[in-house]
């Protein structure tokens, strides 16, 4: 059978129409030859998104968006197909992120740790980040408001610099100059003192060592006098000082009374002290006594005689 140029042309014009809507399709967002899931999420602003942009995870695509329709409300639903391999949790937050700075948008996905998930056609929390554009207003805004101050600060400075100021300066300036010939001649001078006082120097510094080697010397030797009186206060306060100097007291009364009984006449020693009678007594009975002993060692026979065989005494 043959086929007619007609019917050919036909089946290319239907073939072509047929790959013409899937690529269109595809462009939209539409894969029609692999399985997804539909999800939504519902945006006040989707400025900078548009169909067929990705869908996001940590910069990973795993799907696009495939279509939007607006609210009466003004709000924006954005669909999602997302790869039916990749599971989404229940509580996954998509959010609208710039990807560079004209303003462009894509989703990111940032997934929750629920362990439930979304089923296909469920509607996903919603949240938008600022594009980087955005994010650099206030610091655009702070170089203008510098630049501005800047602009001013060069003004001012333009009206200070006038001849008579930069007269001015040059004489402050040249002024500067010689306090700091002045001051560098000063150091020199005192630089030369120093050297010159050098061995002086290390001799005070010597001696001041040695004084105060003497001084903690010194300071260890008085805390241990310290030390010493401190044990002599704890053992006199220890001490019962009050009975002490009541014997004492009671020793010194006893002993006047017994010097008072010697000085009186009354009494043997007191007679003797203050009798010059009883001195002269016994100086004589000293004096024979002393005879006694000179006659008794000349003639013992006198006073003392014995005989073995009983014979009769004989008188010198």
């Amino acid at each position: 059978m043959k086929i007619s140029n007609e019917t050919k042309i036909g089946i290319f014009t239907v073939v072509g129409i047929v790959i013409l809507v899937l690529g269109y399709s595809y462009l939209r967002g539409n894969d029609v030859f692999s399985k997804s899931n539909r999800f939504y999420a519902i945006y006040q602003s989707v400025e900078g998104l548009t169909v067929s942009k990705p869908v996001l995870v940590n910069g990973f695509q795993i799907g696009q968006i495939s279509k939007m329709s607006l609210l009466p409300n003004g709000h924006t639903v954005v669909e999602f197909k997302i790869n039916h391999d990749y599971s989404v949790p229940a509580n996954t937050l998509a959010k609208l992120a710039s990807t560079d700075l004209l303003g462009s948008k894509a989703v990111v996905f940032q997934l929750g740790n629920s362990k439930e998930m979304a089923e296909d056609q469920d509607t996903l929390q919603a949240d938008i980040q600022g594009s980087l554009a955005e994010s650099l207003q206030p610091v655009q805004q702070k170089a203008e408001r510098l630049i501005s101050k800047m602009d001013s600060s060069l003004a001012a400075i333009n009206k200070i610099l006038n001849p008579d100021f930069q007269h001015n300066v040059d004489r402050s300036f040249n002024s500067i100059a010689n306090s700091l010939q002045t001051l560098e001649g000063t150091t020199k001078k005192i630089d030369r003192l120093i050297g010159a006082q050098t061995s002086n120097l290390n001799s005070i510094l010597v001696n001041a060592n040695g004084a105060a080697l003497n001084l903690k010397n010194s300071t260890s030797h008085l805390t241990g006098i310290s030390r010493n009186f401190e044990n002599v206060s704890n053992e006199i306060a220890r001490a019962n000082i009050g009975q002490t100097l009541n014997n004492a007291n009671k020793a010194m009364a006893d002993l006047q009374a017994t010097i008072a009984k010697i000085n009186s006449p009354q009494g043997s020693l007191g007679l003797l002290l203050n009798d010059d009678k009883i001195y002269q007594n016994l100086n004589n009975a000293s004096a024979n006594l002393n005879s006694l002993f000179i006659d008794l060692k000349a003639h013992p026979k006198r006073y003392v005689s014995f005989s073995v065989f009983g014979g009769k005494k004989s008188n010198d």
